[in-house]
This record gives C-alpha cells, sequence and structure tokens, in this order.
C-alpha cells in the first residue's frame, strides 16, 4: 500500500467513520499506546476528530485525532490513533498538526495532552507540565477511567 499524501489527505471524521476509528483506538489500547474509548464517546465527539482518509473510493480511515475544547483558554489533542502500516511517515504529525491549527482558528493557544508517547509530543514542540497545571474542567473525563485517579500518562503543552 502507498503511504503518499496523494493517496491519502487529512479530513473532519463523518458518521461512517466511527466504527473504524473504534476498532483502531481499541487496538492501540490493547498495544498499551493509549486508553480505550468507547463508542457512545466517539459518537458524541465525533466533530471532535480528523482522520487519515483514501483520497478515492469509500476505504477505511487510517488513523485519527482529536482536539477537544476543555475551557476558556485550554484545548486537549486526545485520541491520536495512526495504523500500524501507515506509523513512521508523518501522519501522526499531520494530525496534530491539523488539531493545532483549528485550535489557532478557534482562539486556543494553550493546546495539552495526557499521553504515554511523550518524545513523539517532545518532538513536536510539546513540554511536560504538571497535572495540576491543567484546569479542573479536564478531570471530568478522568473520572470515568479505569485508571483514574492513579493516572500513569505524561501531560505535555503547547502554547501557539
Amino acid at each position: 500500500m502507498s503511504l503518499t499524501t496523494k493517496e491519502f489527505y487529512i479530513r473532519k471524521a463523518r458518521v461512517q467513520d466511527v466504527e473504524v476509528i473504534h476498532k483502531g483506538v481499541m487496538a492501540c489500547a490493547k498495544e498499551g499506546l493509549m486508553l480505550p474509548r468507547a463508542f457512545t464517546d466517539l459518537y458524541s465527539h465525533m466533530r471532535d476528530h480528523y482522520v487519515i482518509a483514501p483520497r478515492e473510493g469509500d476505504g477505511p480511515v487510517k488513523g485519527c485525532c482529536a482536539l477537544s475544547l476543555c475551557w476558556k483558554d485550554f484545548a486537549e489533542v486526545r485520541s491520536l490513533m495512526v495504523d500500524e502500516d501507515m506509523r513512521g511517515h508523518g501522519w501522526g504529525k499531520r494530525l496534530v498538526e491539523a488539531c493545532l491549527s483549528e485550535a489557532v482558528t478557534l482562539g486556543f493557544y494553550k493546546v495539552f495532552t495526557l499521553t504515554y508517547q511523550v518524545e513523539f509530543f517532545h518532538s513536536l514542540g510539546f513540554t511536560e507540565v504538571d497535572k495540576n497545571e491543567l484546569p479542573q474542567k479536564v478531570w471530568s473525563d478522568c473520572i470515568h477511567c479505569a485508571k483514574f485517579p492513579d493516572c500513569d500518562e505524561t501531560a505535555l503543552l503547547i502554547e501557539l
């Protein structure tokens, strides 16, 4: 399979993508790369997601990333997932950049992530921060996590 931008591009998610997104997220969660997401969460936040989509035909999406608006000046990059056959070709970076671009368009200049992929986000300019520096609104999602209150993800922030 070709991994070029001639054959794939980044676009906003569509309802038809949610099942494939869920399958990919759950596969990455089994690898310990990210936390799992419920179908209901993905459907209710579908408009937050960008996906790697084929330019032609109705093939499945190959990755996703979401921008969640958290508080008056904070947004979160979350649910970054790239299919194994697409990794190492810059697609994760493109997905995060799409989210960061939208954050700026919407007036959000502080974007954080909670992640296991620390080095990847460092390469994009994110720096580690204490989780207590994040707004309390962030933790409203965390209370539903099986790892709460013992979060083992690392908090990182980028100021745009």
